[in-house]
């Protein structure tokens, strides 16, 4: 479909330069359909083409002395709303990338932090659990799994049979499973109660 033109355009435009605003607003209620929709077109977006248009308009009224040089108000006018489009479009996919950069890298944060915080609870648990074992328990314990000494040099250590650390360790390997089993999922909703 061919543009109409207003048949005195040109006048008009002379008239908008000198900040007549009927003139202006002659000039806006004619084009602002073809401008609206033609931003529509580009932006898929009502709200934003309506932005569109504002912008269109108020840079039209902003020209002062250079409005006497267009020749095709409507070629003008689409071209302006390209420009915006087009910027808007950049924009928006740059935003859209930086969004996903910032989600992207709190959610890693958020899941070293989560990670973290079940470990600590975890430890926490375990560490209780060791503080309840039968005192020799606790020794063959602490001698073999956190001082890293083999059960030969904790029975000389101790001056117990090598047997004896063995089963020490059974009873307390065994004795921490079954207190982590029961203490475990009081700490994941602990941990589930602090993240929300």
């Amino acid at each position: 479909m061919i543009p109409v033109r207003l048949h005195h355009e040109k006048v008009l435009l002379a008239k908008i330069a000198k900040g007549d605003r009927r003139a202006f607003k002659e000039i806006y209620d004619h084009y602002y359909p073809r401008v609206y929709h033609f931003a529509f077109r580009l932006l898929q977006s009502r709200t934003i083409a309506q932005e569109v248009l504002q912008e269109t308009m108020l840079k039209l009224w902003q020209l002062g002395d250079q409005l006497l040089q267009i020749d095709n108000l409507d070629a003008y006018l689409h071209k302006i709303v390209r420009h915006h489009a087009i910027d808007l479009l950049r924009r928006s996919e740059l935003s859209a990338r930086v969004q996903a950069e910032i989600s992207y890298t709190f959610n890693d944060t958020h899941n070293d932090t989560e990670e973290r915080v079940i470990l600590n609870e975890t430890r926490k648990i375990l560490e209780e659990g060791i503080r309840q074992l039968p005192r020799q328990q606790h020794l063959v314990y602490q001698l073999c799994q956190q001082q890293g000494l083999k059960y030969e040099e904790v029975a000389a250590r101790l001056n117990i049979s090598h047997g004896t650390v063995q089963t020490h360790m059974k009873l307390a390997l065994k004795s921490l499973r079954r207190y982590m089993q029961q203490h475990t999922d009081i700490a994941v909703l602990l941990v589930i109660w602090q993240l929300i």
